[in-house]
C-alpha cells in the first residue's frame, strides 16, 4: 500500500514561501490586475487626450461662467484658486494659462459657439475615454448605451462638475469668512501662522472631499457598473489620498521639467502630460483596488440575472471538460506513437473512443454570448 504522505507536496518554505505571501498581498494582485487588463497603456491615452481636455474645458468653462457668474469676481477668482490648486502649472504665473485672461474671457459670439461646440466634444471624448478604461478594468465589456444618450450623460455629467467647483468655490469662501470671524472673536491675528495653518488644513479637507466624490461619481455613474457603495466609497477615498500627494508635488514636479534643458521649451506642456498620466494611473490603479475587493467577497458588478450567471458557470464547466478530454486524447496519441503489437491495437481503440468523446462535449458545449 502506498503512502499517501509521499504524493503530497510539501508547503513551501524559505524565499519560495515568503514569495507566494507577497504574492497573495491585496496590494500585489491590484498591480497585477491593472497591468495585465492594459492600465499603463490606457492611463497613457488618457493623460494626452486630458491635455487637449482641460483647455477645452477650461475655455468652455470659463465663457459660460463669465455670463452667470460675471457680477461675483470673487467667486471667479476663487474657482480659479481650486482649479490651479488641482492641476498645479496650469493657470497662474509661469502656468500654462493666464489667470487674467481666463478672468476676461469675452461674450460668446456665433463664430465662437461654435467653437465652444466642438471645444465640448473634445472635453467629453475623455469622459467616454475614462469610462471605457474603468468598465475594462472591471473586466466588463463597453457600454451598449445608445451613443447619443451616452453622450448627453457625459454632458450632464460636466455641467455636474462644473457645478460642483462653483459650489466648492463658495464653500470655500464661505469657510474662509467664518474662520476669520471666529478668530478676531477670539482675539487670534488672521495673519498668524495658527490661523494659515487652519485656513490650509480646511482648504485640503475641501480638496479632499471634492477628490472623492468626483472618483465616486466616476466609478458608479459613468461607468454605469453597480459596484456596492461600501466597496466604492473605500476606493474613492484611497484615490483621493493618492491625488492629494500626487497635487502637493505637483509643483515639484513642474521644477523638474524645467530644469531639463532637453524638454525647457515647452515644460509647462511636458509638466501637465506627466501629471496628467499620473493622475489617470490613479484613477485605474484605484478601479483596479475596488475591483479586486469586490471579487474576493464572490460580488459580480456587470448586473448580469441569476439566469445569466448560471450560463455562465455551466460555460466554464462545459469547456473545463473539453480542455481535459483534449488533453486526454493528445496523452493517448502520444502512448500510441510509442507502442507496438497488442498494446498499440488497445490504444488505437481508445484514442478513437477519446475523439468521439472530445467531439460529442465540443457539441454540448454552448455558444459564447
Amino acid at each position: 500500500m502506498s503512502d499517501n504522505s509521499t504524493s503530497t507536496e510539501k508547503p513551501a518554505t524559505g524565499i519560495p514561501a515568503l514569495v507566494q505571501k507577497v504574492m497573495r498581498l491585496k496590494a500585489v494582485r491590484v498591480f497585477q490586475h491593472y497591468a495585465s487588463n492594459g492600465g499603463p497603456l490606457m492611463a497613457a491615452g488618457m493623460s494626452y487626450q486630458a491635455l487637449f481636455a482641460v483647455f477645452a474645458a477650461l475655455w468652455a468653462g470659463f465663457s459660460i461662467a463669465g455670463l452667470v457668474l460675471a457680477s461675483n469676481r470673487q467667486l471667479l477668482e476663487e474657482l480659479i484658486t481650486i482649479i490651479g490648486s488641482a492641476v498645479p502649472g496650469l493657470i497662474g504665473e509661469g502656468g500654462a494659462v493666464n489667470a487674467d485672461a481666463l478672468l476676461n474671457t469675452p461674450a460668446l459670439s456665433w463664430s465662437g459657439a461654435i467653437a465652444l461646440v466642438g471645444l465640448v466634444f473634445t472635453a467629453l471624448g475623455w469622459l467616454a475615454s475614462a469610462r471605457d478604461a474603468i468598465r475594462r478594468i472591471f473586466s466588463v465589456g463597453p457600454d451598449t448605451t445608445f451613443f447619443l444618450l451616452l453622450k448627453l450623460k457625459d454632458a450632464g455629467l460636466a455641467i455636474g462638475f462644473g457645478i460642483v467647483l462653483v459650489v466648492s468655490a463658495g464653500i470655500s469662501i464661505g469657510s474662509t469668512t467664518l474662520i476669520g470671524l471666529a478668530f478676531d472673536l477670539i482675539g487670534v491675528d488672521n495673519s498668524s501662522g495658527f490661523a494659515v495653518v487652519v485656513a490650509r488644513i480646511i482648504g485640503l479637507l475641501i480638496a479632499f472631499a471634492l477628490d472623492t466624490l468626483v472618483l465616486l461619481i466616476f466609478y458608479r455613474v459613468l461607468t454605469g457598473i453597480r459596484i456596492p457603495f461600501r466597496r466604492v466609497i473605500s476606493g474613492a477615498l484611497i484615490g483621493a489620498a493618492a491625488l492629494g500627494v500626487l497635487k502637493a508635488l505637483g509643483g515639484l514636479l513642474l521644477g523638474g521639467a524645467s530644469n531639463n534643458p532637453l524638454i525647457a521649451s515647452f515644460a509647462v506642456i511636458a509638466g501637465l502630460l506627466i501629471f496628467f498620466n499620473l493622475i489617470c494611473q490613479v484613477i485605474l490603479i484605484t478601479a483596479a483596488w475596488i475591483s479586486i475587493g469586490v471579487a474576493d467577497v464572490g460580488l459580480d458588478v456587470r448586473g448580469l440575472s441569476r439566469e445569466q450567471l448560471d450560463a455562465e458557470v455551466q460555460l466554464k464547466q462545459a469547456e473545463a471538460r473539453v480542455l481535459i478530454a483534449a488533453a486526454e486524447r493528445a496523452r493517448l496519441e502520444d502512448e500510441l506513437r510509442e507502442a507496438h503489437g497488442l498494446r498499440r491495437r488497445g490504444l488505437s481503440r481508445k484514442l478513437k473512443a477519446a475523439v468521439r468523446e472530445e467531439s460529442r462535449l465540443k457539441d454540448e458545449t454552448p455558444p459564447h454570448r
